[in-house]
């Protein structure tokens, strides 16, 4: 196999048994990599009898590819496995160099089962693989954690968990390189229930290139293209994601005070902008990357990655904060103990708004900057408060009567665009399978920024067929895997290209794209197989009843309408459940039973 190493390395804690697998080469053509492959090897070892924090859940890492071959962004892996906070199915994804690392040691793929009997970490290289003693790590941070096991990422990367992960906080993360992250739905916390502390990754092994020459002149283009837009070229490596703050802002749809307006009146002040102003020090770049989107910053308290867009917003207009060095201090934090930020910022400001109303007895209110670092400490280490807040804000707003208060889908929180300012988004979050995420095919491009066109934020009758067309492409970025930021400048027939001189295969545009809507539907499969109906197909009654504020004054998010059209345009019946023929059709036939 040419571009896929050709094995998979499995890892048993419980036994201990290390073993090494050759890697179905017509799985690998169908699913490609990442995400899709981790989709599809999740489907056959995590059944709905498993629970997610149960020693039979399984811990999925894969690369694809395109990964350590130098092409644009090519450093990202993904993690897949059931879910603890949605229960279902999930990959997080992430960039730095641990991706590359884990590639040039051989493998497409490391499958982690079982439960070790005490902390354990894993070393593995080109030529070994190690199940060592890890009781000295545990309780210690990421940064901690990093220096310990010798990262540098120029020659070994360490991946692990920090004390959120250790404490079983829900929405846990998996870090790597010390400030990348597989953050969302929880991972971190499944890599806790197997008592495993981290992977350590370092290796010389080259992934091997069927037609170099036309791989390089592929790869040249995808640079010019990356360099001449104004996007990927001058605005994320001068301002940084939270470049969009304002333009969010503008069109009134950033989220603000848990979702209770759709305009935030101080977001110029934790915007990229002001960012860059005040506290930025230098921007950074992950492997193979000529973006440079992440920001090197410093505060009166420290120095670290970030805030990125979606941060700074869940610290910051979602809490009613404008505080940035506050917010800088909180991100900091969350990626020491190692927690998605996303998840943590909504879940405090649900836990101020059932405050304001009365529910929640604490001292938490919007515009508390002063609590913001004390509050995700005490999640990170599940103490007093914290402890209730640790299993996210679905569960938070339950316990205390009024789960409408959770802004969340299959109680995984949104990110920072307001349904009722984006109609397309709306209909993204709840057809999104791995519950409320704008990284299943955001539609900030079509709707806000006009890429690859501009159509209308507002429209709601045609905009299915938008969604669709990015939720397929998304799975494909995230199998092959690279970054979406290169999507935006890179057109899909140059990765269809890439990877066709890569591998020696065949990978015409509409097949590639047809490879991403084969693994949606499949991860739509394991969602029912698992007892979603559509009924989760639903946003928080907020947004379908109370109308936005700033330039989308008086608007709501037409949900039915679109998901309508989107189950036919999909191919489901009228209860979102693929229908046998599309199944066929995407050569998943041997899965129809379950659609039925």
């Amino acid at each position: 196999m040419k571009g896929w190493m050709g094995k998979v390395l499995v890892v048993d804690l419980t036994t201990r048994e290390v073993a090494t697998r050759p890697l179905d080469p017509n799985m690998a053509r169908q699913f490609i990599g990442g995400r899709g492959l981790g989709a599809r090897l999740l489907w056959d070892l995590v059944g709905p009898e498993i629970e997610p924090l149960s020693p039979e859940n399984a811990l999925i890492f894969c690369v694809g590819p395109l990964t350590a071959t130098g092409f644009q962004t090519s450093n990202r892996f993904s993690v897949s496995t059931k879910s603890p906070l949605t229960g279902t199915v999930l990959d997080a994804n992430s960039g730095g160099w641990w991706g590359m690392h884990f590639k040039r040691t051989g493998h497409d793929v490391l499958i982690v089962k079982g439960k070790a009997s005490s902390p354990v970490y894993l070393e593995i290289n080109e030529s070994t693989v190690e199940i060592k003693d890890a009781a000295h790590l545990w309780g210690k941070t990421v940064s901690e954690t990093s220096a310990a096991l010798g990262q540098d990422k120029n020659k070994r990367s360490v991946l692990c968990i920090g004390p959120a992960g250790e404490n079983g906080v829900l929405f846990a993360a998996i870090m790597n390189d010390v400030s990348r992250s597989a953050a969302r739905g929880g991972p971190g916390a499944v890599m806790c229930s197997k008592n495993l502390k981290a992977v350590v990754v370092q290796g010389r092994v080259k992934t091997e290139v069927d037609d170099r020459e036309r791989f390089k002149f592929v790869e040249y283009e995808a640079t010019k293209m990356l360099k001449a837009n104004p996007i990927t070229s001058q605005a994320f490596p001068e301002f940084g994601t939270a470049v969009i703050m304002n333009i969010v802002n503008a069109i009134g749809a950033l989220p603000t005070r848990n979702f209770q307006q759709s305009y935030f009146e101080n977001a110029e002040a934790i915007s990229g902008e002001t960012l860059t102003e005040t506290l930025l020090e230098k921007n950074q770049a992950c492997w193979a990357c000529p973006i440079a989107c992440t920001r090197i910053t410093k505060t009166g308290k420290g120095e670290g990655e970030g805030p990125e867009y979606e941060t700074s917003w869940a610290f910051g207009a979602a809490c009613g904060v404008d505080d940035l060095e506050a917010i800088t201090n909180a991100n900091y934090l969350c990626n020491d103990l190692g927690m998605d930020t996303i998840t943590a910022g909504s879940t405090i400001a649900c836990a101020m708004e059932l405050t304001e109303r009365g529910l929640l007895n604490s001292d938490l209110r919007f515009g508390r900057a002063d609590l913001l670092e004390r509050m995700v400490e005490d999640i990170g280490y599940r103490r007093g408060l914290g402890d209730k807040l640790a299993d996210g804000s679905a569960r938070l707003a339950a316990r205390y009567g009024a789960p409408e208060l959770s802004m969340s889908v299959k109680k995984m929180e949104m990110p920072a665009y307001d349904p009722r300012g984006m109609q397309g988004q709306g209909l993204l979050y709840a057809t999104s399978n791995r519950g409320g995420c704008h990284m299943r095919g955001n539609m900030l491009g079509m709707e806000v920024l006009g890429l690859p066109k501009l159509i209308d934020r507002m429209q709601v009758h045609g905009k299915a067929g938008f969604v669709i067309l990015h939720q397929n492409g998304s799975a494909v970025i995230d199998s092959l895997v690279v970054c979406k930021f290169a999507n935006i400048a890179v057109a899909d027939e140059y990765f269809a290209r890439a990877l066709t001189a890569l591998t020696g295969v065949e990978y015409p545009t509409g097949e590639l794209i047809q490879a991403g809507e084969r693994i949606y539907n499949l991860e739509r499969l394991y969602n029912l197989r698992e007892g979603f109906t559509r009924v989760d197909d639903m946003l928080p009654p907020r947004l379908l009843n109370e109308p936005a504020t700033g330039a989308s004054a008086g608007q709501v998010s037409q949900l039915e309408p679109m998901l309508a059209e989107y189950y036919r345009a999909r191919g489901w019946d009228e209860n979102g459940v693929p229908k046998p023929k599309k199944l066929e059709e995407l050569g998943l036939a041997e899965l129809v039973e379950v659609a039925r």
